[in-house]
């Protein structure tokens, strides 16, 4: 059985709540018991953090052991240089994901630090970003 495992960044502790035009009504725990669902021979695991070294701590205990990590790492994606580096220095394959299409967004919001570490991005199908990261992984 595949080990993946979803972690969300800064924020994302509050979907269905904040900003809903821009990351829709549904809540994410909600939505990861849909997911444990539709993927029932996959083990799946949530974290989620606003802090960044707590998101880089996660990464190294996980980065050796799992066979995929799906990251929304939220703002950091745009700002974290040591993101980056903890996916380049791990062996679990990461998917960076997000909710909108960044690149329809603020500038700011076209640039990640993640990506070139990561073996795919995906962004701007809602909550299916997530799923369609599962998929990739199965």
């Amino acid at each position: 059985m595949k080990k993946i495992i979803i972690i969300n960044g800064p924020n994302l502790n509050l979907l269905g709540i904040r900003e809903t035009s821009v990351y829709g009504s549904q809540d994410f725990l909600s939505y990861f018991e849909e997911l444990k669902n539709d993927f029932t021979t996959v083990e799946l695991e949530y974290y989620q953090s606003n802090h960044e070294g707590d998101i880089i701590d996660k990464l190294h205990q996980i980065g050796f052991s799992y066979d995929g990590v799906v990251l929304n790492a939220g703002a950091y994606t745009h700002t974290s240089v040591a993101i980056g580096d903890a996916i380049a220095a791990i062996n679990t394959p990461v998917i960076e994901v997000h909710i909108s299409n960044v690149h329809k967004r603020e500038a700011f919001r076209h640039h990640s630090y993640l990506a070139k570490n990561c073996v795919g991005v995906i962004c701007g199908f809602g909550l299916m970003s997530y799923k369609l990261a599962i998929q990739s992984f199965v």
